[in-house]
C-alpha cells in the first residue's frame, strides 16, 4: 500500500527541498521525490559549482597583479584539477547538509524519477522496486537543463554545455562562447582568467541582454581589455560547425555581414535552459504549458486542483534564490496561510563574470517603456575610496526612478564583488524607498555601499563626490 503524505514535492533542488523544509516546519508530513542528488542543477552543475572555480580564477587574477600592491609573488601558475577537487569539496559540504537537513525536520526522501498518475498520486520508479506516493497536495519542482539547439550534436568533448564545462579538470586552450547571458559572460570570463582564447558571440546588440544596456557596454569594455573578443550583433551558423583535429570551427557573421571562420578547442553552447515539462506526468491533467513552461498563478498554483509549480519549471527569472522564495509561497498557500505573491521585481539578479554585476527591478529601457517619466543616477567605481584601495575602479552604480511618484523603480551595478551589494536595493524596492531614502541611509566609509547612496543622491544631482 502506498504511504499517504500531506505533501509530495517532484523534485529536490533548490525550490523542492527548501519547500518541504518550510512545510514539515507548517506540521506537514512530506514526500521528496528526487532521482539524482539533493541540491538539484545548483549545487551540482549551476551556482555553486561555477562560483568556486570563478573564486579560484578571481585569485589568479589578483596575484598576477599582485606587485602593484608592494607583494612580491613569483612563479603564479594555476592547477586547474586542484580547483576542480576544491569546487568538489564545495559541494560536497553543501550536499550533506542538505541531507542532514532532510533528516532533522523528518522529510521522507524517495529516490528515482517521479511521474504524476492521477490525482494525488506519483509512480517513482528507476531505483530499486516501483514505488507509489500519494498526497493530498503536489508540487512540481523538477527544474532545468541546458538548451541544445536542433540540429546540433552536442557531444560533450568539442561541443559542450555548461554541464560538460563543469566537469572538465583541464582548462581548454581555446573556447568560442555562443550566447552572453550569465552563463555565457561566466565562462568566457573563467577561461579567460585561466588562460585560454575566448570569442563571445551574442545575436543581441549588447552582452548580458537581459540587463540594462549600460551594464552591457561596460562588460563588454572590460572584457575586450581582457582579451576577450566579443561579437555582438553576430549570427552563428549552427549547421556549419565542423570538427577537426584542433577542436571545432564554426562560420559567423558579425554585425556588418562579414563572415568569420572561428576555430577553437571547444564550441560552448549557453543560449539558455530548457524547463524539465516532459515525462513527468502532465498529460491527462489540466496542468498547462506554455512557452516551454507551467503556469501558474501568484500562489505557484496551476490549473489542475492540488497541484503547484515553482522555480525554473515555472518559467520567469532562472534562478535558485527564486526558486526557494516560490517554494515557500507555494507551500504556505497549500497551507491556508496568505502569503506574499513574488513579483518580477523584487527578484535580484547576479552574475559573476569579473566583473561582477548586481542587478533588480526595471532597467532604463524597460522603465520607458511602461510609461514611467524616468530619472536616472550614476556613480563610477573610480569615485569610491574602497573601489581604489581595492584596485577595482571600473564600474559603476545605476539607479532607476520615477520622477513623479519618486519610487526606485531599479537598481544596476557592475563591478568588483557587487554581487555582494545588491541585497540592500532589494530591501529598499520591497519598501518602496526612494532615492531620497536611499541616499539618506548612511553607508560605512570606505565601503561599496557608498556608491549606492551616492547612486540615489545623483537621481535629483545630490552625489557628492561627483
Amino acid at each position: 500500500m502506498a504511504e499517504r503524505f500531506d505533501l509530495a514535492i517532484l523534485g529536490g533542488g533548490m525550490g523542492g527541498y527548501p519547500a518541504a523544509i518550510r512545510a514539515a516546519q507548517l506540521g506537514m508530513s512530506v514526500a521528496l521525490v528526487e532521482e539524482d542528488k539533493l541540491g538539484g542543477t545548483c549545487l551540482h552543475r549551476g551556482c555553486i559549482p561555477t562560483k568556486a572555480l570563478l573564486q579560484s580564477a578571481d585569485l589568479l587574477d589578483q596575484l598576477r597583479h599582485a606587485g602593484e600592491f608592494g607583494v612580491s609573488v613569483k612563479d603564479v601558475g594555476f592547477d586547474y584539477a586542484v580547483a576542480g577537487k576544491r569546487r568538489d569539496d564545495v559541494v560536497s559540504q553543501l550536499h550533506r547538509g542538505v541531507e542532514y537537513l532532510m533528516k532533522k525536520n523528518k522529510v521522507t526522501v524517495v529516490r528515482g524519477h517521479g511521474r504524476i498518475a492521477g490525482a494525488g498520486r506519483i509512480d517513482v520508479s528507476g531505483q530499486g522496486e516501483p514505488q507509489e506516493v500519494e498526497a493530498a497536495n503536489i508540487i512540481i519542482a523538477s527544474g532545468s537543463r541546458p538548451k541544445e539547439p536542433a540540429g546540433v550534436d552536442v557531444d560533450g568533448q568539442q561541443v559542450i554545455t555548461s554541464d560538460h564545462a563543469l566537469t572538465m579538470n583541464t582548462v581548454p586552450g581555446s573556447a568560442i562562447v555562443l550566447g552572453a547571458g550569465a552563463v555565457g559572460v561566466e565562462f568566457a570570463s573563467l577561461y579567460r582568467s585561466c588562460g585560454a582564447d575566448v570569442t563571445l558571440v551574442e545575436m543581441l546588440p549588447t552582452l548580458v541582454p537581459l540587463e540594462d544596456s549600460d551594464l552591457g557596454a561596460e562588460l563588454q569594455r572590460q572584457f575586450e581589455s581582457r582579451g576577450i573578443r566579443c561579437l555582438v550583433e553576430a549570427r552563428m551558423d549552427l549547421g556549419s560547425i565542423q570538427r577537426n583535429e584542433g577542436g571545432v570551427s564554426v562560420a559567423v557573421t558579425d554585425r556588418d555581414g562579414r563572415e568569420h571562420r572561428l576555430q577553437a578547442d571547444v564550441l560552448l553552447i549557453a543560449v539558455g535552459r530548457s524547463a524539465n515539462v516532459e515525462d513527468i506526468g502532465l498529460d491527462g491533467t489540466r496542468v498547462e504549458v506554455r512557452n516551454g513552461a507551467i503556469v501558474v498563478d501568484e500562489m505557484l498554483r496551476t490549473a489542475e486542483e492540488g497541484i503547484s509549480a515553482i522555480g525554473d519549471v515555472a518559467g520567469g527569472f532562472l534562478l535558485a534564490h527564486k526558486a526557494l522564495h516560490e517554494g515557500v509561497i507555494a507551500v504556505e498557500a497549500i497551507a491556508g496561510r496568505s502569503p506574499d505573491p513574488l513579483p518580477s521585481r523584487l527578484v535580484a539578479r547576479t552574475t559573476y563574470c569579473s566583473p561582477q554585476i548586481g542587478s533588480l527591478g526595471l532597467s532604463e529601457a524597460e522603465a520607458k517603456a511602461a510609461g514611467h517619466d524616468v530619472a536616472i543616477g550614476s556613480f563610477p567605481f573610480r569615485a569610491n575610496g574602497r573601489a581604489l584601495i581595492w584596485g577595482e575602479a571600473g564600474g559603476f552604480c545605476k539607479v532607476v526612478a520615477d520622477r513623479g511618484t519618486g519610487l526606485v523603480l531599479g537598481v544596476h551595478v557592475i563591478g568588483h564583488e557587487v554581487t555582494e551589494l545588491i541585497w540592500g536595493p532589494a530591501l529598499a524596492l520591497l519598501v518602496e524607498a526612494t532615492p531620497f531614502e536611499m541616499g539618506r541611509t548612511v553607508a560605512p566609509h570606505p565601503t561599496l555601499t557608498e556608491v549606492l547612496s551616492e547612486a540615489a543622491l545623483a537621481v535629483s544631482g545630490e552625489a557628492i563626490h561627483i
